[in-house]
Parts: structure tokens; C-alpha cells; sequence
């Protein structure tokens, strides 16, 4: 039995192209996410330990690095931003949970920007001469970091519970037994369009029907063999 598959993650032929989305199976916005929730975090963690060591000669190594932190995920985000917005008008319904949660996770982020941006303006002001954030960029900066895990569980919702902006959100032929990957855009192999539930009561139908066909009794075979 075969153990991996490649092709079908990799590959974007007879993916679906939603422009400014991305492609059908490969969202943009989702992998964007990913660095600003990685970048705040880490960024406030490392604004805690430049101020716990500020006496140390490190302490401004920690805060720099939090200052490239919070930069490079406030750029991300600007980007994670504009193709949510796409996903949130193209894929979303008014009066539904899906685009009420939508909603949620969307104002949640707008907030960690803007209190992103704001953390970056105070950081530049004494980037040369502090080597360790002030108390307003300190709590700035876990704030942030709270508001952003918060944020990010509200988009695991969308997607986990909702199924936003996944392609095969019901039985898909990749749960079935099976020697064959689906590329996609492809219909499904004919030894997977029956699930294996399917397939074993199938099987089972078949061995009663044998058990019970009088023609298939033991005695009848010795009737033709004679």
C-alpha cells in the first residue's frame, strides 16, 4: 500500500484561479495569516525578556529583534488584510454564523493593526537609544499579541467548524481506501465513488445473498457433479 502523496498538494493545474483569492484548494489568505500571529507573538515575548534582562547587554539585541518583529508582520498583515476582505465578500452570506464569525475575526485584526502600528511609531521614537521597550510598548505589545491569538482562533473557527473556503468539505474520495491520488480538478477514480462504509455493506450483501441462494448449496453441487 502506498504511504505518501505528492502531486495532487503541490500542483496548481485544474485548480480554479479566484484571483486576488488565490486558487481553489490554495487560499492566499490563510498562509498570510500565519507570520503576523508568529511575528506579535514573538515580538511581545521578546519585548518581556528585553525588559526583564534591561540591565544585561542583550536586552537591546531582544528589543531590536521586536522592532523587526512587529515590522514585518505589520507588512504581512496590511496583505492578509486586503485578500481577507476579497474572502469575506466573495464567500460569505448576510445573516448567517459563517459571515457573523467572519465579522468577529475580521474586527479583531483591524484592531491588532492598528494597535500594531501604533507599537511601531514607539518603538522607531527610541529605537537608537533605548535597549529596552518602554511600559506603554511593553503593554502595547501584549495586547497585541493577546488580541492576535484571539483573532486567529476565530479564523481556525471559520475554518474548522464552518468549512470556510474548503473545496471538499463533505465526503471526499481522499478518505477512501484507495491506491489512486485525485489530482485536482479530476473526477473521482471509479474504484472511489463508493465510500468504504458503502463498499463493506456491499460485500456483505453479496455474502448473504451467496449463503442464502439455495442454488449454491453443497448439496446441489454434488446433484451437478453427478
Amino acid at each position: 500500500m502506498r504511504k505518501f502523496s505528492i502531486r495532487p498538494t503541490l500542483t496548481l493545474r485544474g485548480r480554479t484561479f479566484k484571483g486576488l483569492r488565490g486558487w481553489s484548494g490554495k487560499p492566499t489568505h490563510p498562509p498570510l495569516t500565519d507570520l503576523p500571529v508568529a511575528a506579535y507573538i514573538l515580538g511581545a515575548t521578546f519585548d518581556v525578556i528585553a525588559t526583564v534582562g534591561r540591565n544585561h547587554a542583550w536586552s537591546r539585541d531582544f528589543f531590536r529583534a521586536g522592532t523587526f518583529l512587529f515590522i514585518g508582520g505589520a507588512v504581512v498583515s496590511l496583505l492578509a488584510a486586503l485578500t481577507g476582505f476579497w474572502d469575506w465578500l466573495r464567500s460569505t452570506e448576510k445573516g448567517t454564523q459563517a459571515r457573523r464569525t467572519a465579522n468577529t475575526h475580521a474586527l479583531t485584526m483591524m484592531f491588532v493593526m492598528a494597535l500594531a502600528l501604533v507599537d511601531i511609531a514607539l518603538r522607531l521614537n527610541g529605537y537608537h537609544t533605548r535597549t529596552h521597550p518602554t511600559v506603554a510598548t511593553l503593554v502595547i505589545s501584549i495586547i497585541v499579541a493577546a488580541l492576535v491569538a484571539v483573532g486567529a482562533t476565530f479564523g481556525g473557527s471559520l475554518v474548522f467548524e464552518h468549512g470556510f473556503n474548503v473545496e471538499t468539505a463533505g465526503d471526499s474520495p481522499a478518505w477512501h481506501v484507495s491506491e489512486t491520488d485525485v489530482m485536482p480538478g479530476d473526477p473521482p477514480p471509479v474504484e472511489d465513488e463508493m465510500s468504504p462504509a458503502e463498499r463493506l455493506a456491499d460485500s456483505e450483501v453479496a455474502v448473504t445473498s451467496r449463503t442464502l441462494d439455495p442454488l449454491d448449496s453443497p448439496a446441489d453441487h454434488d446433484l451437478h457433479d453427478v
